[in-house]
């Protein structure tokens, strides 16, 4: 990302919901939105906490836009999205010389965020090393640029996301608990969707007359029937997974193929065959099944991670050695693999969903 212009880095707010439609009715909700009020002013950190697809985005953003810094820019860094080599360099900086291929000086996008918002998303996946520099800044209101020999000095608000615990990262050594007491100052912890039943319609209603105006379609509102359904649901994805069931319905126009995803499965564990004639062994086939769920699961989650080894060992709450043991004993192919069947592949124009 070293190649992007200044200007692409720091944001547009963009359309947001209304506050009645991102707060809803729920006890929880309107907690958060008692917080908010309250500490948007102040120029203190803010750790938002919750599930994937809870909206941490756009409390970040609502904090932004309600504070006296709203004039100011909105830099938004997406931890995971950037390699770690390139990390420290797109949020701190370089001089020109400070290393091979840097040509000219780069602000980062601390400096960017210069009497604005800076909201690091997914916090948890920054190494130690920048975790310190991130200190640092929080501490003194300064940072220096890689290759640089002087400090530098930054106004800037501090507003982090994750969807961990960090109190279990500080436990397993993968997150500074001194920067865990500096960026939780003020903690906002979404509830789930499961926890929002109550929100649903009100949610569905504004997705529906958003997404027909966007794909110039003419959906009917859900009946009442599947409205039921849907405040069954359990949503592991929460809202982000009702935008998106809502959206298809749009573009389908048709009940049907959002409701056969909202029906439960029987998980289908295993697939060894069990003998009708003959001896059955029980350990055996416990043992087979036992090693195909792990298999699946260790798939999944590795899937979810893109392949990243060491956060997918953070999510299985194992080490590092024993997820590299229990792929190869899986038969899992390698990072390299991935990485050299990727480079081999036709490279393709997928439209963002």
């Amino acid at each position: 990302m070293t190649t992007s212009s200044v200007s692409s880095l720091v944001q547009p707010l963009g359309e947001m919901p209304p506050e009645t439609i991102v707060f809803g009715r729920t006890e929880g909700m309107q907690a958060v939105r008692d917080r908010l009020t309250k500490l948007a002013s102040a120029n203190v950190p803010v750790l938002i906490q919750g599930e994937s697809g809870t909206g941490k985005d756009i409390i970040a953003r609502m904090i932004h836009a309600s504070s006296p810094w709203r004039t100011g820019p909105w830099v938004k860094v997406n931890c995971p999205a950037i390699p770690g080599t390139l990390l420290e360099s797109e949020l701190f900086g370089y001089e020109k010389g400070a290393f091979t291929g840097a040509y000219g000086m780069k602000p980062g996008r601390v400096e960017m965020a210069h009497r604005g918002t800076l909201f690091l998303d997914e916090i948890s996946e920054l190494d130690l090393g920048l975790q310190s520099k991130l200190l640092q800044l929080l501490q003194d209101g300064q940072f220096c640029r890689i290759g640089a020999q002087e400090d530098k000095k930054v106004e800037v608000r501090v507003v982090c996301a994750t969807n961990r615990k960090l109190e279990q990262e500080i436990e397993n050594g993968t997150f500074r608990a001194d920067l865990f007491y500096r960026i939780n100052v003020v903690n906002l912890h979404l509830p789930p969707l499961r926890e929002r039943a109550a929100d649903i319609p009100e949610l569905v209603t504004y997705f529906l007359e958003y997404h027909n105006r966007k794909y110039n379609c003419r959906a009917k509102p859900l009946s009442g029937e599947l409205m039921a359904v849907l405040r069954k649901y359990h949503w592991p994805g929460n809202i982000r997974e009702l935008e998106n069931l809502v959206k298809r319905y749009v573009i389908l126009g048709n009940e049907e193929v959002i409701a056969s995803d909202l029906r439960p499965r029987e998980p289908d564990f295993f697939s060894a065959e069990i003998p009708v004639d003959g001896q059955i062994s029980l350990k055996k086939l416990t043992r087979a099944a036992v090693r195909e769920l792990e298999r699946k699961v260790i798939l999944k989650v590795l899937q979810n991670c893109h392949w990243n080894r060491k956060q997918a060992a953070r999510a299985l709450s194992i080490s590092y050695r024993a997820l590299l043991y229990k792929i190869r004993d899986a038969g899992l192919p390698s990072n390299r693999a991935i990485k050299r069947r990727d480079a081999d592949s036709p490279k393709q124009d997928v439209a963002a969903d």
